[in-house]
């Protein structure tokens, strides 16, 4: 993989590579991050957003490495942090999320779980992130924004995290076709009945190799250092 001089580095929760929740995901979307095959689909042009950053939920938005840090250290420290990680399987639904349509926990003891899950990732890897400019920062503070995700956004460089945090794997570019949304809901519903519980065996650093481009799945972060989840 060809790497610009400062790629942005995400930790995002990836399905096992060997599962169907991985299979059939990278298929509706129409890519596989990790490979770097495309398909046509019958959904592809409602999916151009996803498909560019890969099958995933984020764990840890994606962000430009600080000054003097290098992949290496964010691949060992987010190795450390996965390690400590219990594996857990995961009831989900899908729902709509405003005009998006993505996969969201079941139960909300599980949104909770992985809320945490995610504040732990951020808080690991704090130190190695570049601080953004507050000029930057600014530019992305748009009316729809709560106080507190302003506040976040300003603290953390994103304004999602911690209690604004919430599990999506999303399933479609933002679509103002109710019917549409309602069509996809359904449809994974059913696939979701056949696939079974979602496997939250471990995580996966992705990179966005130069700006624009689509994200790379990168390095798999088995949890507990599972052996058997890549």
């Amino acid at each position: 993989m060809s790497v610009a001089a400062h790629p942005r580095v995400a930790l995002y929760y990836a399905p096992p590579a060997s599962s169907a929740w991985w299979r059939d995901g990278c298929e509706w979307l129409g890519r596989d991050p990790e490979n770097g095959r495309e398909t046509a689909t019958a959904v592809h042009d409602v999916t151009h957003a996803p498909r560019r950053y890969g099958w995933h939920a984020t764990l840890v938005a994606p962000f430009h490495m600080a000054p003097g840090i290098e992949l290496a250290d964010v691949l060992a420290c987010a190795r450390a942090w996965a390690s400590a990680v219990p594996r857990f399987d995961m009831r989900v639904k899908a729902a709509e999320l405003g005009r998006f349509v993505a996969l969201r926990p079941a139960e909300a003891s599980d949104d909770a779980t992985l809320r945490t899950l995610a504040a732990s990732a951020l808080q690991a890897l704090s130190g190695l992130r570049a601080t953004p400019s507050p000029e930057s920062l600014e530019r992305r503070i748009h009316e729809d924004m709560s106080a507190r995700q302003v506040e976040l956004l300003r603290a953390w460089g994103y304004p999602y995290v911690f209690d604004e945090y919430r599990f999506h794997m999303t399933l479609s570019d933002s679509l103002d076709d109710a019917n549409a949304r309602a069509s996809i809901v359904s449809e994974w519903m059913r696939r979701i009945d056949a696939l079974g519980p979602l496997p939250v065996h471990g995580a996966a650093l992705f990179i966005e190799p130069e700006p624009g481009a689509a994200f790379t799945l990168w390095q798999r972060l088995p949890f507990n250092n599972a052996q058997d989840v890549a």
